[in-house]
């Protein structure tokens, strides 16, 4: 059953037993390796001393100054989160038993609880056509529900035709003051433009790009005669699946796009989840976490500045 068919507290508790207990035993509370910036912020610079830390130097301050700069922080134990949210027609495909909006969703209400129970901040940005909803970022269960609520309740609109992802981003970009940990959750089914406002959105912000995916649109099987609708235009075509070569020329094109994509995370240099529908949402939050703790080790602990992970690797 679709999640946007159950009450937003009966999916909340739901998934504190079945996920958000799990999290707790392997990563025991400490929910800051997921979030390499979690409560730094930059304080100030100045030289550098004996005594310091050579992990927090500046290299570009010091390349400009001629002589060594050190970053400053301040710990700040509350943090905002964002949710800039996809909602759009091509989110509502699934082969799996579950939609990529159910995943989308179960993942927005995983990681806002994690959150907002320690005293956290959250909001949400919904986008189908055009950006719809800013739930501005508060904390309470109250405030959650209303943000999970409205993930579920918002039918996709058949005749919102293509997708424009930088729309939404470039509203984050303009809504998001304060420094903030920002999710882009989506599928990526977007028309192109979308790659420079994900850059300046992370220029600001710890920015973890959420891809949703279902494992028909790598590769399809040997259904003979099939219709397929585009989710977002209405398009219909038939297609002989029995056809090997079509096949292949299928899984070619989703390849390429594959690279397309990954190339334009490397560019926004951006941190990236992929979610299946087919996956626990537990297990790839783990495996991202792991990864991230590598990441961090192999750039010398510099936690608060943000790195790119390569992306794909989390699936």
């Amino acid at each position: 059953m679709s999640t946007s068919n159950r009450d937003p507290e009966a999916l909340l508790r739901r998934l504190e037993w079945t996920v958000i207990r799990r999290l707790d035993g392997m990563l025991h509370g400490d929910y800051r390796t997921l979030f390499r910036g979690f409560g730094l912020d930059l304080a100030d610079l100045r030289e550098y001393q004996f005594h310091d830390d050579v992990r927090r130097i500046d290299w570009n301050v010091t390349a400009r100054m001629q002589t060594p700069y050190v970053r400053e922080y301040h710990e700040d134990r509350e943090v905002s989160a964002w949710f800039l949210v996809d909602l759009s027609g091509s989110v509502a495909f699934g082969s799996a038993g579950r939609t990529k909006r159910d995943v989308a969703t179960e993942f927005v209400a995983v990681i806002a609880r994690l959150l907002s129970r320690h005293g956290n901040a959250v909001g949400a940005m919904c986008y189908g056509d055009h950006v719809d909803a800013v739930i501005p970022a508060r904390t309470g269960r109250r405030h959650l529900l209303h943000i999970v609520g409205h993930l579920q309740g918002r039918p996709p609109d058949p005749a919102a035709g293509a997708t424009d992802l930088s729309v939404l981003l470039r509203a984050g970009v303009q809504t998001i003051k304060r420094r903030s940990i920002v999710f882009v959750v989506s599928d990526f089914f977007s028309s192109e433009g979308w790659t420079a406002p994900l850059a300046r959105l992370a220029l600001r912000h710890e920015v973890v790009a959420i891809r949703v995916h279902d494992p028909l649109e790598a590769a399809l099987p040997d259904l003979g005669l099939v219709v397929v609708q585009d989710a977002e235009t209405g398009e219909q075509v038939t297609v002989d699946t029995h056809d090997r070569r079509f096949r292949e020329r299928f899984a070619a094109a989703a390849a390429r796009r594959e690279a397309r994509l990954l190339e334009s995370f490397a560019r926004a240099g951006v941190d990236t989840l992929e979610l299946s529908t087919a996956d626990a949402l537990a297990d790839a939050v783990m495996r991202f976490t792991e990864l991230r703790k590598q990441r961090s080790r192999l750039s010398g602990g510099a936690s608060a500045m943000p790195a790119h992970l390569a992306p794909g690797a989390a699936r």
